[in-house]
């Protein structure tokens, strides 16, 4: 019995982990990119040219986006081939905001309304509560699939994080999230030519 609770508390901690990430995944339902059983594809754009080695985040989020959906398709069986592509990959970064959106850095902040008898409101809860609440910026990275000869979309998945510090952009904490979110956004994809 002992053995049971402490291995569902480990799951537990695992998946509040796992949540409290703050990286949303949000694929499209992959019916009509696996009907039309693709195994060829191609970049729909060159990849972005970076000669005064910009740190800017659309600088080094391109490389990073290229070499993991060229990792997760490869594992999944699709071939890069521009000449004989038969969809193309492009994807999108835009910024966004969220309102009403907790900050990570306002820890006692309690998201359930709640009695305290014979207490007044704590006042540096309440001055958290507006200084840190409130609308938070987020990244957002889409990935998108066109058909090659109708020039449709034929599959899309898009990747939020919330973004804690603007100004200050972390190269390898943003390669280690878009990693692994990259790799769960494409985890529904069919392997090549319809297999799974």
């Amino acid at each position: 019995m002992r053995i049971t609770h402490t291995l569902a508390l480990a799951l537990l901690s695992l998946t509040l982990v796992a949540c409290s990430s703050g990286i949303e995944t949000r694929p499209e339902d992959t019916t009509q990119f696996a009907g039309k059983n693709y195994r060829y594809y191609s970049w729909r754009s060159e990849p972005l040219a970076n000669p005064s080695n910009s740190t800017d985040r659309i600088y080094v989020v391109d490389p990073i986006v290229r070499r993991e959906v060229d990792k997760n398709l490869k594992s999944k069986g699709y071939i890069l081939d521009p000449e004989k592509a038969q969809f193309s990959v492009d994807y999108l970064q835009a910024p966004g905001l969220r309102m009403g959106e907790k900050s990570e850095a306002a820890t006692n902040i309690s998201l359930h309304p709640t009695v305290v008898p014979n207490r007044q409101p704590d006042g540096a809860v309440v001055d958290n509560a507006f200084a840190l609440g409130g609308v938070k910026e987020t990244s957002n990275v889409a990935i998108q699939f066109n058909d090659v000869s109708s020039k449709h979309e034929v599959w899309q998945v898009v990747i939020t994080k919330f973004v804690e510090n603007v100004n200050q952009v972390d190269p390898k904490r943003l390669d280690s999230n878009l990693t692994k979110a990259i790799s769960k956004g494409l985890d529904p994809l069919p392997e090549a030519g319809g297999q799974r």
